[in-house]
């Protein structure tokens, strides 16, 4: 009897990259001490007491046991696009926020909406492995567009011109990057949003960790600020790294016009609506825990400066790039490929990170490391784990 065959996209599509890291990591015997875990970025903090008390008492409600908007519950969306909007200096409103069941979802849903198999979606690499990942799974080509390490991993306007053709639908931006840490400057993504307007072509900016960004007292760009920016602007957000709480899954998509018009279509098949005890507590926390966050910014900035400063103990790994959750770590030129180095620092020097391959292609000398939950002990040990593995390769 024949067996029923699976989706082949699905089949084509890579493993999940940390469980696959992780696997390396179940064969460390615990020679060099505890395991040290740089592969996912969460927040090395809990959850504000009051919020979960909130979603304690929001879990225990009937009327949140109950199905609600598809576009997201009013107060949450409020909330949202009154923070937005004083974030930004720009307006948006309520009706032109939709709530989802996390961030990966906003992206599935959002370049569902956007394009199709006959399409292309501009990918910078190095690229957030869940996006590529999500693209494959929807049938929907990704084009690499490889950003430099030399021009501080930032898209530049002339060559992504180049790359664009008929077939593009939209350009995909992570601000600040994962998994760089990279931050596109304002006057650099306003000449890339005037581009895509140009030439039809989508701006998805993904700004998950827009909330860690080094704090100046200016906005960090001014796509809103431009009237018609629902007709060629996609925004994405997530509530789990700046609120901790990643097992709840809630994010947000803003956009409007006949985009919004198209996406109500997903969030009513896809979700019909996103935790209603998260977004209850959640539209209390916005504007309550402003001053919680600003706090946990300057922490994660100094996890930054303290991981740079770790760092000076094993010269011979380079960082290339380093902000908010991450740093993008260049091997010594005497090692063989990351993904060699990733799978014997997990397995032989209790160290876990990402190697670049995970992140596309021509990454195969760099390897990511998220500090964000690495407290001092941690990063003082860090240089020691990557010595030892350069000292066995070289003997």
């Amino acid at each position: 009897m024949p067996i029923p065959l699976l989706s082949c996209r699905v089949h084509a599509t890579a493993e999940p990259p940390i469980p696959t890291a992780r696997a390396w990591a179940a064969r460390y015997d615990g020679a060099a001490g505890p395991m040290l875990d740089l592969t996912q970025a969460v927040p090395g903090y809990p959850a504000h007491p009051g919020l979960l008390a909130r979603l304690a008492e929001a879990a225990g409600s009937s009327a949140t046991a109950a199905y609600g908007a598809i576009e997201g519950d009013l107060a949450l969306r409020e909330a949202m696009a009154t923070e937005i909007s004083h974030f930004y200096e720009a307006p948006v409103a309520p009706d032109q926020v939709a709530i989802t069941s996390g961030c990966n979802l906003a992206f599935a849903m959002a370049v569902s909406v956007l394009a199709g198999s006959r399409d292309e979606v501009i990918l910078p690499t190095p690229w957030y492995f869940n996006h590529r990942m999500t693209l494959e799974l929807l049938g929907i080509p990704a084009v690499p567009l490889p950003l430099r390490a030399e021009d501080g991993f930032l898209p530049d306007p002339d060559r992504l011109a180049s790359a664009l053709t008929p077939r593009s639908r939209a350009l995909v931006l992570v601000s600040p990057n994962n998994p760089t840490g990279a931050v596109i400057p304002s006057d650099l993504l306003a000449r890339i949003a005037i581009l895509c307007r140009e030439r039809g072509v989508w701006l998805v900016l993904d700004e998950t960790y827009r909330d860690f960004l080094p704090q100046d007292g200016t906005s960090p760009h001014q796509l809103f600020s431009e009237p018609s920016w629902e007709d060629h602007v996609v925004h994405l957000y997530s509530f789990s790294k700046s609120y901790c709480l990643p097992g709840h899954r809630v994010g947000a998509i803003l956009g409007g016009g006949a985009f919004r018009q198209a996406l109500l279509k997903l969030l009513d098949s896809w979700q019909i609506c996103a935790s209603r005890p998260a977004q209850a507590a959640l539209a209390w926390a916005i504007p309550a825990l402003r001053e919680w966050r600003h706090g946990n910014r300057r922490l994660m900035q100094e996890r930054a400066v303290g991981f740079e400063r770790a760092m000076r103990a094993a010269p011979a790994w380079k960082i290339d790039s380093l902000g908010t959750y991450f740093a993008y770590l260049r091997l010594p030129e005497d090692l063989p490929d990351a993904l060699s180095v990733a799978e014997d620092l997990a397995s032989r020097h209790g160290l876990l990170t990402l190697p670049g391959p995970f992140f596309g292609p021509g990454q195969q000398r760099h390897l990511r490391l998220a500090f964000a939950n690495a407290a001092e002990p941690a990063l003082s040990a860090l240089p020691q784990r990557l010595t030892a593995l350069h000292e066995a390769a070289s003997a």
